[in-house]
């Protein structure tokens, strides 16, 4: 048996200032067939997983390119083309081939592709052949269009929000897509709109309860595997919002009746899922109060995530914390290559004014004026998200007063707290952690927090789709309509 595989992976922000290219791609992460580390990445999990599968079952591998870019804007027209083509390319000189496994985001958009991965998976499809099995794994904030279902025999998603399970997500898809390429299960995708765009973070109820159904349902066998697309609400897509999917061996009856079961059961939970975010002067206040001895209180900054498509250099609450005078906290991070870099050319130790973040919008609060003392500098700095390795490039860590803040050259939301003590911040010295990012810090900093809260500091990103102006979105979903069910016989089912 012959398997291929590939990852071209991006989360497209068509509201952002940014705009990506290549270098995004090298900056963040590109390894060339057969240079993929042995770590997974976000998007890239398949490709260890199938690694050891080879290794012991015999079938021979043919790894592709593996690439992911830091969430930004608009993919030039340039860069898809290359990509796209470049695996494509791989593809057709590994023919014949009996399965495509492709680790993808789901949520990439290119200045003249609203649905690069629809093309992309449809296109190793006209590729591979009718026979071959094609299974992909996507991350929930995506975008599932019909063109993805009717190409792929597998499709699953990480379950997670914080993203803690996307190695089981890869694991998951590379063993359906084996087991249906030997012939041992006949997959039918049932999918069903759900017909809403909301904040679902899976940390707390009620989405903690309908993600561990989901996976019993998997555990007792009565499905191969069930996801949930929670949708991108940055992205203009004509898919945007929430599907549910539903994997059965041969029994698209079942498989259908449960999509619309678990879907519709989604759509009753409008509204409630997210926890309260507290405007910049409230939240401050809050955390400042809040503080205690059992650890720090984190306060994540929402909606200036560099994970969601946006620069990550919004001052808006560091500037709120310095004004209230906020004691003993640290930020990690403001995003600002040239700040960095002057920091590089003081050297630890130096105290001299720099002028840092509020560069990229002007929504993102005015740049920080003030005398810092370089603490602490790290070449080609990381942090952690479980298993894989994040870059955060050339970082800082420099300090006004009581408060530390970490200045990266690499775009990257907050994941752990690695992303300070690495810039040799000590946390447990720290009343208030500021970190951006909307729900992946959770994971790791919910154990040694003594309270988590949420910031909702508005800026570039698009944080509420009944004012977006989405250009490519035809049908209705909640809660740019309140109820998007009233013109079918669902209407009296899901007004719950």
């Amino acid at each position: 048996m012959r398997v291929f595989c590939a990852s071209l992976a991006t989360e497209t922000n068509s509201f952002s200032p940014l705009r990506t290219d290549f270098a995004d791609f090298a900056q963040s992460f590109y390894a060339p067939p057969g240079d993929h580390p042995e770590t997974p990445t976000l998007c890239s999990a398949v490709f260890p997983a199938l690694r050891r599968r080879a290794a012991t079952e015999g079938f021979t591998l043919i790894e592709g390119t593996a690439t992911w870019a830091e969430p930004g804007g608009t993919v030039n027209n340039a860069t898809w083309d290359r990509l796209r083509e470049e695996v494509l390319d791989q593809l057709r000189a590994a023919l014949p081939v009996d399965a495509v496994v492709l680790g993808l985001h789901g949520a990439m958009i290119a200045e003249d592709c609203a649905d690069c991965e629809g093309v992309l998976i449809e296109a190793a499809r006209q590729i591979a052949g009718p026979d071959a099995k094609i299974g992909v794994s996507f991350d929930p904030h995506s975008h599932l269009s019909a063109k993805r279902v009717e190409n792929a025999d597998i499709i699953t998603v990480f379950k997670e929000f914080p993203h803690t399970d996307f190695v089981e997500a890869g694991e998951a898809c590379v063993d359906l897509t084996l087991r249906a390429a030997r012939g041992e299960i006949a997959p039918v995708i049932s999918t069903f709109d759900c017909r809403m765009m909301d904040v679902l973070p899976t940390s707390r109820l009620p989405m903690r309860g309908f993600v561990d159904r989901m996976k019993a349902l998997e555990a007792e066998g009565t499905v191969l595997s069930m996801s949930l697309i929670h949708g991108f609400m940055a992205g203009d897509s004509a898919d945007l919002g929430a599907k549910t999917i539903v994997i059965t061996d041969g029994n698209a009856e079942f498989g259908d009746r449960l999509a619309r079961e678990k879907g519709l059961e989604l759509f009753t939970y409008r509204g409630a899922t997210k926890p309260p975010f507290l405007p910049p002067a409230e939240a401050i206040k809050a955390v400042d109060a809040a503080a205690s001895t059992a650890g720090p209180v984190v306060l994540a900054d929402v909606w200036d995530n560099p994970g969601g498509g946006v620069a990550g250099d919004s001052t808006i609450l560091l500037q709120e914390a310095m004004d209230q005078g906020l004691k003993g906290a640290a930020l990690g991070t403001i995003w600002d290559p040239m700040a960095v870099r002057l920091c590089f050319a003081a050297g630890e130790g130096a105290t001299f004014d720099l002028r840092f973040g509020g560069k990229t919008s002007a929504h993102a609060g005015a740049p920080i004026d003030a005398k810092v003392t370089v603490t602490k500098l790290v070449r080609d700095a990381v942090q952690s998200f479980g298993t894989s390795v994040v870059p955060l490039g050339d970082a800082a860590a420099v300090r006004i007063g009581d408060l530390d803040i970490v200045l990266n050259s690499n775009r990257s939301q907050a994941f752990s707290p690695d992303l300070f003590t690495n810039l040799g911040i000590d946390i447990t010295r720290k009343r208030v952690l500021i970190v951006k990012s909307t729900n992946h810090f959770h994971g790791a900093f919910a154990p040694v927090a003594a309270e988590i809260l949420y910031a909702a500091v508005e800026g570039p990103y698009p944080n509420n789709p009944a004012k977006t102006q989405y250009t490519r979105l035809t049908r209705a979903i909640w809660p740019i309509v309140e109820n998007p069910f009233a013109t079918d016989a669902t209407t009296q089912e899901v007004t719950a």
